[in-house]
């Protein structure tokens, strides 16, 4: 069984539900509840209530189970968008040092260790974003931080236990049970036009723009890439792009949402406009095979459908 750590959640919940496409089941570790969520329920998982902190509990669940890989995509341990106090850094390297221990402990040979196309932040460079590129030890923001820090000190865990520790560098993804990012517009628009509502911007760090883009990717396919590293016999790297391999514009979005829901009052300004680089998806390709199924049409077309069938998100 595959152990994945924010297994209920936005990326988690597909990562699972691909998994089990590729015949794994899985074990989904929540802090809150030992139920299976309803939009798991139809899945083969099973679910622990535990926190990553507390390795007495992580025992406890590979006592009942034979955990075989581990998935660690448990979120920062702060409200979103803060550092957070001293407690916060403290569980968040307690929180990875223990799965690498539980890991190792239990013969776990491979650890996927999600990370953000937000460790690209401040590089320049033209065209498409390797993983060999050098990225800043610095960031603006707790989340791409604290990534790096998982990144490095994922590196020092894998040479001192010999556990194939794996960086997943997740761009900037939506879809269903996803939220309102405050990075980039889609999740906003989609809602929007799915309800027939105003667009509610007030949720970004900053005025969006329709030329803004960044290498976008549906969240089906995010967790298929993710469930397809896991599964992998061999792999050749440490780090990974999961990404759609292509920039998305505000104004393609747009465009991909009028097309289904025609008059969708979706006004953004054109002005200043800032487009990401691509992420690139060579490796994760010829490793596992992995092709995008979602172009932005698809993607949107999928998601207004999920919201008009009433739900929330």
């Amino acid at each position: 069984m595959i152990l994945i750590t924010g297994g209920s959640g936005f990326i988690g919940s597909h990562t699972v539900r691909a998994l089990a496409e590729l015949g794994e089941s899985c074990v989904v570790v929540q802090r809150r509840s030992g139920e299976v969520p309803a939009h798991l329920a139809d899945l083969p998982v099973v679910a622990e209530q535990a926190d990553v902190t507390d390795l007495d509990a992580l025992h406890a669940i590979g006592a009942r189970h034979e955990i075989t890989g581990i998935v660690h995509l448990a979120g920062y341990p702060a409200p979103r968008g803060s550092v957070g106090g001293i407690e916060s850094t403290e569980d968040l390297l307690r929180g990875l040092v223990n799965i690498v221990r539980f890991a190792a402990e239990r013969g776990v040979g491979r650890v996927g260790l999600a990370s953000t196309i937000g460790v690209y932040g401040g590089v320049e460079h033209d065209g498409t974003l390797t993983e060999d590129l050098p990225v800043h030890l610095t960031a603006p923001h707790p989340i791409p931080r604290s990534k790096k820090i998982g990144e490095l000190l994922g590196e020092q865990l894998a040479e001192a236990t010999g556990i194939e520790i794996i960086n997943l560098r997740i761009s900037g993804t939506w879809g269903p049970l996803g939220h309102d990012d405050p990075f980039f517009a889609a999740p906003a628009l989609i809602h929007a036009a799915a309800h027939r509502c105003p667009l509610d911007l007030s949720g970004l760090l900053a005025q969006p723009h329709l030329g803004d883009g960044l290498d976008l990717c549906y969240v089906k396919d995010t967790g298929r890439a993710i469930a397809l590293l896991q599964v992998a016999d061999h792999l050749n790297h440490r780090t990974y792009n999961v990404a759609s391999g292509r920039v998305t514009t505000n104004a393609d979005v747009i465009a991909a949402i009028r097309d289904l829901v025609p008059g969708a009052d979706l006004e953004i300004p054109e002005g200043a406009a800032h487009a990401g680089n691509p992420l690139a998806i060579t490796r994760l390709h010829d490793d596992t095979g992995y092709k995008p199924e979602y172009d932005t049409a698809r993607a949107a077309a999928d998601y207004i459908a999920w919201l008009q069938a009433g739900n929330a998100r």
